[in-house]
C-alpha cells in the first residue's frame, strides 16, 4: 500500500502570527499591521523605479485614496477605505505587473478576489464594490500610475498616456518613495484616520 503524501501547506504564517489560509482565507486571520507591514515591502514596478527606495504598494494606496479625494471630495470614509485596501490582498500575493497577470489568467484573479474580499468583509466592507465605486477607484489607480510612471518609472508622457491615460487635476502631486517603516506608518495613520 502506497504512503499517503501528505497535502501541501497552504496558509502562510503572518509576523502577527496569524495563519492565513491561501485557498479559503478568512476575515478572522486578516490584521491591518500585517497588511500594512507586507505592503510596505512589494515594490510597484517590480522594483524599476528610481530613488533610494522602492515606490511600494503601501505608499501607491495613499496616493490612490489622496486621489479618490480630489476626484470625488463628498467619497464616504467607506469609499475612502476601500480605495486605501484596494492592493491589499497584494500583501500576501505581491504586485505581479499588468502583463503577468494576463499571462496568468483567471485562476490567478479568482484568488486574488477571494482573499479581497476577506479583507474587505475583516474591515466592515462589502466583498465587492459596486460599479460606481469600483470604476472611481479604478480611475484613481490609473492616475496614480500615470504619475508613477513618469516621475519614477522613466515613462514619456507619450507612452504613459497610452498606458494610463492623461489624468487631470493631480499634476502637483509629486511622489518620492519612501523607507518601508514610513510607507507603514502612513498607511496606518490614514486606516486610523478612516476609523478602519
Amino acid at each position: 500500500m502506497a504512503a499517503k503524501s501528505k497535502p501541501p501547506r497552504a496558509f502562510q504564517r503572518m509576523l502577527s502570527g496569524r495563519r492565513l489560509d491561501l485557498l479559503d482565507p478568512s476575515a478572522l486571520d486578516i490584521e491591518i499591521e500585517d497588511i500594512a507591514h507586507g505592503l510596505s515591502r512589494v515594490a510597484r514596478w517590480n522594483g524599476q523605479t528610481m530613488g533610494k527606495h522602492a515606490f511600494s504598494v503601501a505608499q501607491h494606496c495613499v496616493v490612490v485614496e489622496t486621489i479618490v479625494c480630489r476626484f470625488n471630495p463628498a467619497a464616504t470614509r467607506k469609499m475612502r477605505l476601500a480605495a486605501l485596501l484596494h492592493d491589499a490582498a497584494e500583501y500576501v500575493i505581491g504586485d505581479l505587473i499588468s502583463p503577468f497577470k494576463a499571462a496568468v489568467g483567471l485562476d490567478y484573479k479568482a484568488f486574488e478576489n477571494r482573499l479581497q474580499g476577506a479583507i474587505h468583509q475583516r474591515f466592515g466592507l462589502k466583498p465587492q464594490v459596486d460599479d460606481d465605486l469600483a470604476r472611481l477607484i479604478k480611475r484613481a489607480d490609473h492616475a496614480s500610475a500615470y504619475l508613477e510612471a513618469r516621475q519614477l518609472a522613466g515613462f514619456g508622457a507619450e507612452d504613459a498616456g497610452k498606458f494610463f491615460g492623461h489624468p487631470k487635476g493631480v499634476s502637483d502631486i509629486t511622489l518620492t518613495p519612501l523607507p518601508p517603516d514610513q510607507a507603514k506608518a502612513d498607511y496606518l495613520t490614514l486606516f486610523a484616520n478612516l476609523g478602519g
